[in-house]
């Protein structure tokens, strides 16, 4: 066992848990960071996948990406180390606070504080979207992803469908597309 690894993993997901106040939302961005920019342990495209299968499974966002992305990495002990490290800053704030939250939890300055994570959390989704974005130009062209945004937006926002049924077709989608016919000259 890679000691070193594992530290890495529980560190990257520890501080993930730590600072991603407010649940899965606010740890997405962190997430990515760590594991796409930090540690480079997966590509975009490869953070993008797992993200559409976290959203359509039930459970917490955090545990299933550190699950997998421990078990992928480091294996069974990184899969343990990713869970403990991803779970444990809440119990222990849980333990610790949970006295203290409920006797100022009515009080307006924890309110607001409250308030105040919500736009940081909208930033960060807000970076996390642009940069997917990006990826899309180079993988779809902004015409199919400008077409399959707006069918999103009609079928979620208007149409009022699950989230877990628009990825699940938008994955058909992508196994299913034909790929690009390569020219005489480029090779297999």
């Amino acid at each position: 066992m890679n000691l070193s690894l594992q530290k890495d993993i529980f560190v990257s997901f520890f501080r993930s848990s730590m600072l991603g106040y407010g649940g899965g939302p606010s740890t997405i961005p962190l997430v990515h960071k760590e594991v796409v920019d930090t540690y480079e342990w997966m590509t975009e495209e490869e953070f993008g996948d797992l993200l559409a299968v976290t959203n359509t499974l039930p459970g917490p966002m955090l545990t299933k990406m550190a699950g997998y992305i421990g078990f992928r990495i480091g294996g069974f002990a990184g899969m343990m180390s990713a869970l403990i490290a991803s779970v444990l800053p809440t119990v222990l704030i849980m333990i610790f606070l949970i006295g203290f939250l409920i006797k100022f939890r009515d009080s307006s300055i924890v309110q607001g504080m409250t308030q105040a994570i919500t736009p940081v959390v909208g930033v960060l989704l807000l970076l996390l979207t642009v940069s997917f974005v990006k990826k899309s130009r180079n993988d779809l062209g902004w015409i199919n992803a400008g077409i399959l945004g707006v069918i999103s937006i009609i079928f979620y926002a208007i149409l009022d469908w699950h989230p877990a049924i628009l990825i699940a077709i938008f994955i058909l989608f992508a196994l299913f597309k034909k790929a690009p016919k390569k020219s005489d000259g480029e090779e297999s």
